[in-house]
């Protein structure tokens, strides 16, 4: 069977370069997300050292919503259907 075969050279390039891309396209999702909830969140005048309860809530509101939204995204371009 093909399961014990080890990967060609070509096969472990383009496997370290899907990889490679992804881990761009996480870190990118994941500036994106700070950014976005930073900057709705949280004051351009800082007061305190700390978030307060009410820019805490926000950002767990924020991030929350980014990721569903996302997920929701995902699933709509795998599948080219829309929503259930």
């Amino acid at each position: 069977m093909a399961a014990n075969r080890t990967p060609s050279a070509l096969e472990k390039e383009q496997i370290y370069g899907m990889a490679e891309k992804e881990m761009e396209y996480r870190v990118e999702m994941f500036s994106k997300l700070t950014q976005t909830c930073f900057s709705k969140c949280v004051e351009s005048r800082y007061k305190e050292s700390e978030l307060n309860m009410g820019e805490n809530s926000c950002i767990d509101r924020c991030v929350s919503k980014y990721w569903q939204v996302t997920n929701l995204v995902g699933q709509l371009l795998g599948n080219n259907q829309g929503p259930m």
